[in-house]
């Protein structure tokens, strides 16, 4: 072989050998694209946490993701849990009526009882609609960007939900509860993990030890009486998600992940393996008190754990973690003599919902979860849905930054589209935020909707005016949130313009029909259908 010829082959099989070694160099290199961890608290007030000023517990670790990263002051849920997670997965707002068709909970409690799975399963599709063709969901936007996504924890539909509309929402790993019901338990005898059933040795109760929600000595000791209530389900769940951490580790699989979240705590009845010793000797507090702070407390620890263990994974400063709720607080402390939620204990009088309503210190709320806002969970009062919302992203989003802007739990899925690469979704009520969050303007929707078949909708213009519709008695009210926090001056006489122009737009959003500037008849508010499973399967079997 000539030396010409020699050299040829020597430069070929250089150039070969370079372009496989870079195609293998390219297979190691890791995304670039942040992993994202979603935590979604149960009605968990913004009052319950210490940087909103809590005092009676501290929560450091949930605290660090406000104090370090992005707050915002203006976030809103829904007024209760499944439109709560109806709306986020969606990116709708919970007044959409044809976007929600929810089932009662409970069915799931049937399962080997008198029901298999598959019959379970057939039932639930019998009766709620699926999924549109088109209709694209929060887990789906994440796995068109690239991500591995999971789910752990509370249902994320509805009241009774099966694996396969798990699957279609955009879920390529699920573990935790298919049913409402059961979720309001922390021992269950089984959960569901990528449609299988896990059986939970040791936890006995089909209702998965659900306890009575108000306290009596007689509730005290069925709540501490631990028979068949071996494994708190928070626990259980927390495990299989750091596995899920562990095993989709990015710097392994070069893909990056995201998780949802969707915990029970602090949701009632209360329930607790132990009391927290940051509780145990507080003078101001009651057991019950002590317990229902526990519950927070475990949920702060787990915030914890979860940025440890991407700390340990070297992999925290290319991951978001976002904080937030479903909806504002709950009480779930009431005690004969001391709290109640439906009347002012100073005067004994029920509110009324109208021109009397729930604040802490009038049913004495020892917390003051709403953090001085009126009303709670199931209300359109600003503590029934204003929430915490965080985010942090360690160098990326600058800390300590409070924004104003006000942003709602539906316009996370246009938000998740735009950090990870997917268009925009022009179809959804939710706009992206996410410039905000790395110092820019980003869009604002003029209004926020809340909407209700319980109590009624309301919008909130984004320089805080708030029209709030109370249907039992179609009353209109009328607030300036930046002068009123409270809600305490009813402005609808004042400005009857605004109350006409907010009235047109409410009533469009909703889709409901109204005449002459009147308010809907109460049947249209009646946003989901709710098929009551357990009276079919009664009839059926």
């Amino acid at each position: 072989m000539n030396i010409n010829k020699l050299l040829l082959c020597l430069v070929t099989g250089l150039l070969i050998f370079s372009a496989s070694e870079l195609r293998a160099q390219d297979k190691k290199k890791p995304s670039k694209k942040p992993n994202i961890i979603f935590i979604y608290a149960d009605d968990l007030g913004r009052g319950m946490l210490s940087t909103y000023g809590q005092k009676h517990l501290t929560t450091p670790n949930i605290d660090k993701l406000g104090d370090q990263g992005l707050k915002f002051e203006n976030a809103y849920g829904v007024m209760y849990c499944a439109p709560a997670r109806a709306s986020l997965l969606t990116g709708m707002h919970d007044a959409r009526r044809d976007e929600f068709n929810l089932t009662n909970g409970g069915i799931w409690m049937e399962l080997d009882q008198r029901l298999t799975m598959g019959e379970i399963t057939d039932k639930i599709h019998n009766v709620i609609q699926p999924a549109k063709e088109g209709d694209v969901f929060l887990g789906q936007i994440a796995q068109q960007a690239g991500y591995t996504t999971a789910e752990f924890g509370k249902l994320e539909w509805g009241f009774a939900t099966t694996p396969q509309r798990i699957e279609r929402h955009g879920w390529d790993y699920h573990f935790g509860y298919y049913d409402h019901k059961r979720c309001h338990g922390f021992y269950p005898p089984f959960l569901f993990e990528n449609g299988k059933k896990i059986d939970i040795p040791g936890n006995t109760h089909v209702d998965c030890a659900k306890t009575p929600e108000e306290e009596s000595p007689e509730n005290y000791k069925e709540r501490w009486n631990m028979e068949g209530k071996k494994v708190y389900s928070e626990n259980i769940i927390m495990d299989k998600m750091l596995v899920f951490m562990d095993e989709h580790n990015p710097k392994k699989t070069n893909k990056p992940f995201f998780i949802y979240f969707p915990t029970q705590l602090p949701h009632g009845p209360i329930s607790i393996p132990e009391v927290h010793p940051e509780l145990k000797d507080n003078p101001n507090l009651n057991e019950f008190e002590k317990e229902y702070g526990s519950m927070v407390k475990m949920l702060d620890r787990d915030v914890g754990r979860i940025y440890n263990k991407l700390e340990e994974m070297g992999i925290l400063d290319n991951t978001i973690i976002v904080f937030s709720s479903d909806n504002g607080h709950n009480v779930y402390t009431n005690y004969e003599g001391r709290t109640d939620q439906y009347k002012n204990v100073i005067t004994g009088e029920k509110y009324d919902d109208v021109k009397t309503k729930f604040y802490s210190d009038l049913s004495n709320d020892v917390f003051d979860g709403n953090n001085g806002m009126a009303g709670y969970k199931r209300h359109n009062w600003e503590g029934g849905v204003r929430v915490p919302l965080f985010w942090y992203w360690k160098g990326k989003i600058n800390p300590g930054v409070v924004s104003q802007q006000r942003v709602s739990n539906y316009d996370f899925l246009n938000t998740l589209a735009e950090i990870t690469g997917v268009p925009q979704i022009e179809e959804k009520d939710g706009v992206s935020y996410a410039k905000t969050l790395f110092g820019e303007k980003a869009k604002e929707r003029p209004y926020t909707i809340v909407g209700s078949k319980l109590h009624g909708g309301a919008i909130i213009t984004n320089d805080g005016w708030k029209l709030r519709h109370y249907i039992h008695d179609d009353i209109f009210q009328l607030y300036h949130l930046p002068d009123d926090y409270k809600e305490a001056h009813d402005l609808v006489t004042k400005y009857p313009e605004k109350v006409e122009e907010l009235k047109a737009v409410l009533f469009k959003e909703l889709g409901n029909n109204w005449k002459n500037g009147l308010g809907p008849v109460k049947e249209n508010y009646k946003l989901y259908k709710a098929p009551k499973l357990n009276d079919i399967i009664d009839k059926q079997i």
